[in-house]
Protein backbone atom coordinates (compact mmCIF):
# COMPACT_ATOMS: atom_id res chain seq x y z
CA UNK A 1 0.00 0.00 0.00
CA UNK A 2 1.32 3.45 -0.93
CA UNK A 3 1.05 6.20 1.63
CA UNK A 4 0.78 9.74 0.31
CA UNK A 5 1.83 12.46 2.70
CA UNK A 6 1.14 16.17 2.37
CA UNK A 7 4.63 16.92 0.95
CA UNK A 8 4.35 14.30 -1.82
CA UNK A 9 0.81 15.41 -2.64
CA UNK A 10 1.95 19.04 -2.94
CA UNK A 11 4.90 18.00 -5.10
CA UNK A 12 2.66 15.94 -7.39
CA UNK A 13 0.14 18.79 -7.68
CA UNK A 14 2.92 21.25 -8.51
CA UNK A 15 4.32 18.96 -11.18
CA UNK A 16 0.87 18.47 -12.71
CA UNK A 17 0.34 22.24 -12.77
CA UNK A 18 3.73 22.76 -14.46
CA UNK A 19 2.91 20.18 -17.13
CA UNK A 20 -0.52 21.74 -17.72
CA UNK A 21 0.91 25.26 -18.01
CA UNK A 22 3.66 24.11 -20.37
CA UNK A 23 1.18 22.23 -22.55
CA UNK A 24 -1.13 25.24 -22.59
CA UNK A 25 1.70 27.54 -23.62
CA UNK A 26 2.73 25.18 -26.42
CA UNK A 27 -0.82 24.92 -27.70
CA UNK A 28 -1.25 28.70 -27.60
CA UNK A 29 2.05 29.35 -29.38
CA UNK A 30 1.21 26.78 -32.05
CA UNK A 31 -2.20 28.34 -32.61
CA UNK A 32 -0.56 31.74 -33.09
CA UNK A 33 2.18 30.41 -35.37
CA UNK A 34 0.28 31.14 -38.56
CA UNK A 35 2.05 33.33 -41.07
CA UNK A 36 -0.40 36.19 -40.73
CA UNK A 37 -0.80 36.16 -44.50
CA UNK A 38 -4.45 36.10 -45.54
CA UNK A 39 -5.58 32.79 -47.02
CA UNK A 40 -7.20 33.10 -50.42
CA UNK A 41 -5.64 36.48 -51.13
CA UNK A 42 -2.77 37.21 -53.50
CA UNK A 43 0.61 36.65 -51.91
CA UNK A 44 2.84 39.69 -51.37
CA UNK A 45 4.89 40.45 -54.47
CA UNK A 46 8.66 40.52 -54.32
CA UNK A 47 11.68 40.72 -56.56
CA UNK A 48 14.82 38.78 -55.66
CA UNK A 49 18.01 37.87 -57.48
CA UNK A 50 18.34 34.27 -58.53
CA UNK A 51 21.48 32.17 -58.45
CA UNK A 52 22.32 33.27 -62.01
CA UNK A 53 22.14 36.97 -61.12
CA UNK A 54 18.76 37.55 -62.76
CA UNK A 55 15.86 39.35 -61.04
CA UNK A 56 12.80 37.19 -60.42
CA UNK A 57 9.46 38.61 -59.29
CA UNK A 58 6.52 36.68 -57.94
CA UNK A 59 4.33 38.68 -60.33
CA UNK A 60 6.22 37.00 -63.21
CA UNK A 61 4.12 33.94 -62.39
CA UNK A 62 0.71 35.62 -61.99
CA UNK A 63 -2.15 33.16 -62.28
CA UNK A 64 0.05 30.14 -61.54
CA UNK A 65 0.56 28.18 -58.35
CA UNK A 66 3.96 28.95 -56.84
CA UNK A 67 5.79 26.97 -54.16
CA UNK A 68 8.29 28.91 -52.04
CA UNK A 69 10.73 26.46 -50.46
CA UNK A 70 13.21 27.80 -47.93
CA UNK A 71 16.32 25.66 -47.85
CA UNK A 72 19.67 25.51 -46.11
CA UNK A 73 22.24 23.01 -47.29
CA UNK A 74 23.54 22.59 -43.73
CA UNK A 75 20.16 21.63 -42.24
CA UNK A 76 19.91 17.92 -41.38
CA UNK A 77 16.29 17.80 -42.57
CA UNK A 78 17.22 19.34 -45.92
CA UNK A 79 20.05 16.84 -46.27
CA UNK A 80 17.69 13.97 -45.46
CA UNK A 81 15.00 14.98 -47.94
CA UNK A 82 17.43 15.84 -50.75
CA UNK A 83 19.49 12.66 -50.26
CA UNK A 84 19.59 10.12 -53.09
CA UNK A 85 17.70 7.93 -52.33
CA UNK A 86 14.99 8.74 -51.32
CA UNK A 87 14.88 12.00 -53.31
CA UNK A 88 11.76 13.31 -51.58
CA UNK A 89 12.21 16.93 -52.63
CA UNK A 90 13.21 16.04 -56.18
CA UNK A 91 10.02 13.99 -56.52
CA UNK A 92 7.89 16.85 -55.23
CA UNK A 93 9.60 19.26 -57.62
CA UNK A 94 8.98 16.93 -60.57
CA UNK A 95 5.31 16.48 -59.61
CA UNK A 96 4.89 20.24 -59.21
CA UNK A 97 6.48 20.90 -62.58
CA UNK A 98 4.24 18.31 -64.25
CA UNK A 99 1.22 20.15 -62.80
CA UNK A 100 2.45 23.52 -64.05
CA UNK A 101 3.41 24.68 -60.57
CA UNK A 102 6.40 27.01 -60.27
CA UNK A 103 8.92 25.90 -57.62
CA UNK A 104 11.13 28.64 -56.20
CA UNK A 105 13.86 27.61 -53.78
CA UNK A 106 14.86 30.41 -51.40
CA UNK A 107 18.15 30.59 -49.51
CA UNK A 108 17.88 33.20 -46.75
CA UNK A 109 21.13 32.38 -44.94
CA UNK A 110 23.16 35.47 -44.07
CA UNK A 111 26.87 35.77 -44.90
CA UNK A 112 28.93 33.94 -42.31
CA UNK A 113 25.96 31.84 -41.19
CA UNK A 114 25.16 28.18 -41.83
CA UNK A 115 23.85 27.59 -45.34
CA UNK A 116 25.05 30.85 -46.88
CA UNK A 117 26.14 30.30 -50.48
CA UNK A 118 26.74 32.44 -53.52
CA UNK A 119 25.01 31.85 -56.84
CA UNK A 120 27.63 29.47 -58.22
CA UNK A 121 27.58 27.33 -55.07
CA UNK A 122 23.77 27.29 -55.08
CA UNK A 123 23.74 26.09 -58.69
CA UNK A 124 26.36 23.45 -57.93
CA UNK A 125 24.38 22.20 -54.92
CA UNK A 126 21.18 22.00 -56.99
CA UNK A 127 22.98 20.10 -59.75
CA UNK A 128 24.66 17.68 -57.33
CA UNK A 129 21.31 16.90 -55.72
CA UNK A 130 19.30 16.68 -58.98
CA UNK A 131 17.09 19.49 -57.72
CA UNK A 132 14.92 21.13 -60.34
CA UNK A 133 13.40 24.36 -59.03
CA UNK A 134 12.44 26.97 -61.60
CA UNK A 135 14.82 29.36 -59.78
CA UNK A 136 17.03 29.40 -56.72
CA UNK A 137 16.53 32.80 -55.06
CA UNK A 138 19.26 34.30 -52.91
CA UNK A 139 18.00 36.27 -49.91
CA UNK A 140 21.12 36.88 -47.78
CA UNK A 141 19.64 39.91 -46.01
CA UNK A 142 16.44 38.02 -45.14
CA UNK A 143 14.05 40.47 -46.82
CA UNK A 144 12.02 37.76 -48.51
CA UNK A 145 12.08 35.58 -45.40
CA UNK A 146 10.69 38.42 -43.28
CA UNK A 147 8.05 39.27 -45.90
CA UNK A 148 6.68 35.74 -45.62
CA UNK A 149 7.53 35.34 -41.92
CA UNK A 150 9.66 32.30 -42.77
CA UNK A 151 11.58 30.83 -39.87
CA UNK A 152 15.07 30.03 -41.07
Amino acid sequence: MITINRRNLSLAAGMAAAVALTAGALIASTAQADSGLPIGRPAPDFTAMDSNGDPVSLSDFAGRTVVLEWTNEGCPFVRKHYAQPPGNMQGLQADADADGTVWLTVISSAPGKQGHVDGAAANQWAEEHDASPAHVLLDPDGTLGRLYQAKT
